[in-house]
């Protein structure tokens, strides 16, 4: 991402406003906007992947899976993200047509210049939403999903599952879908080949 606006604080009304004419998309912390890059065949395929096979899944429910372009609002720390999907059960996100404050499933496709945000800070910021049973990284260059999920328990820690070619079965346990690393990735070329390929004896 690219500092923008770096001599003045923009409040959240305020960007939101320039947000709608914008023709990029910029994610907003605590008064500063951001640029964002684009993506990748690969990170925009995963990405489409998750958005219908989870859409299918919720079809007829109340939940809803938004894909690419609605920001989460996270009030506690004045921030506006773009997760590459969220999921959201709550009928006052129904209020709010350009972002969402009550996701319980949040999604990130890494890329090379975000992992290490999208890892770090991102996170801790997106521990803030009371709502969020579920945050989940999927990584771009090799078969790889990483979930950290909400724990019933004293603290409310986090449980952290990584699925391989060697545990290719995963379950998104916020929305109840059951899902194979065969099917994230459908149609993806790896941008890096060898150890990082899928064996075809897992798929």
């Amino acid at each position: 991402m690219i500092a923008l606006n770096e001599n003045s604080r923009l409040a959240p009304e305020d960007y939101l406003r320039l947000e709608e004419k914008s023709l990029l998309k910029h994610e907003y912390i605590d008064g500063e906007i951001y640029a964002m890059a684009g993506t990748t065949d690969s990170h925009n395929t995963i990405a489409l992947n998750l958005a219908v096979l989870i859409r299918n899944h919720l079809r007829g429910t109340n939940c809803r899976v938004y894909f690419a372009d609605i920001k989460a609002r996270l009030e506690e720390r004045n921030r506006f993200y773009y997760p590459d999907l969220l999921v959201t059960c709550d009928p006052k996100d129904a209020e709010t047509p350009t972002y969402k404050r009550f996701p319980k499933l949040v999604i990130e496709v890494l890329s090379d210049s975000t992992e290490s945000f999208d890892r770090g800070a991102k996170f801790s910021d997106y521990q803030t939403l009371a709502s969020l049973e579920e945050y989940v990284l999927v990584n771009s260059r090799r078969w790889q999903v990483e979930i950290y999920r909400r724990a019933e328990a004293p603290g409310w820690q986090w449980q952290y599952f990584n699925h391989t070619p060697a545990h290719p079965a995963l379950t998104l346990a916020s929305v109840g879908l059951d899902l194979t690393l065969a099917e994230v990735y459908e149609d993806v070329s790896l941008e890096t080949e060898g150890e990082l390929s899928f064996p075809e004896s897992a798929r």
